[in-house]
């Protein structure tokens, strides 16, 4: 059996980059667990927001009262759009040698990126300061703000990540290490993504409709 046929580190490079492909085996997989962890964890915040959501509420507002749909959405569009750009740029690393069209993807998503963040923030202060709803009013609230701002805390250090890399990236070109961390870099956007998907759904879409 061949050697690309033993490696799938998961980044698909077998075809491009057999050599690269190969130095990720390891590398990759301990990443994957590193998601799965992080998946692990956001999974435990949902469960938790999903029993609050319902029994913490006490005296203050509850999903139905505090969302709406609006805002969500259009962070929710802000931040698939993001997965584009992302992806766009991992083609770039895959397929071509290209720093300068690579960092104009990079910068497009980290603008995306910075929207979303802004977004987020936006919707924090009218909870806290407009709606009079900060999150020590209820368990409700705790764990609606604890929840989002850990998946807020994980764009922000995807964003910082995305800079060192472009800096790499200016500086070394596409290097064997660099071209691997882009490619990890890709695939912790995606999950955020994923993540935000399920926030979106069980606690905006379900918390409205409820």
């Amino acid at each position: 059996m061949s050697e690309n046929k033993v490696l799938h580190p998961g980044l698909n490079l077998s075809t491009t980059d057999p050599g690269r492909h190969s130095q990720a085996e390891t590398t990759v997989f301990g990443f994957w667990v590193f998601l799965m962890a992080d998946l692990v964890l956001f999974a435990l915040l949902l469960a938790s927001y999903g029993s609050m959501s319902v029994h913490g509420v006490a005296d203050g507002p509850g999903p139905r009262e505090l969302f709406e749909l609006k805002m969500p959405l259009i962070q929710t569009l802000v931040l698939l759009g993001s997965s584009v750009t992302i992806g766009m740029a991992m083609l770039h690393v895959k397929y071509r040698s290209d720093p300068r069209g690579l960092s104009l993807w990079l910068a497009a998503t980290g603008l995306l990126g910075l929207v979303f963040l802004g977004l987020e923030a936006h919707d924090f202060h009218r909870f806290a300061v407009a709606e009079k709803a900060p999150p020590q009013r209820s368990g409700f609230l705790s764990i609606y703000f604890l929840l989002t701002g850990t998946h807020w805390l994980h764009v922000a250090c995807g964003l910082f990540w995305m800079m060192v890399l472009a800096a790499q990236t200016r500086a070394w070109g596409l290097a064997s290490p660099v071209k691997l961390r882009l490619m990890r870099l890709g695939l912790y956007w995606h999950m955020l993504d994923v993540v935000w998907v399920a926030i979106f759904t069980f606690v905006y879409l379900f918390g409205v409709k409820s």
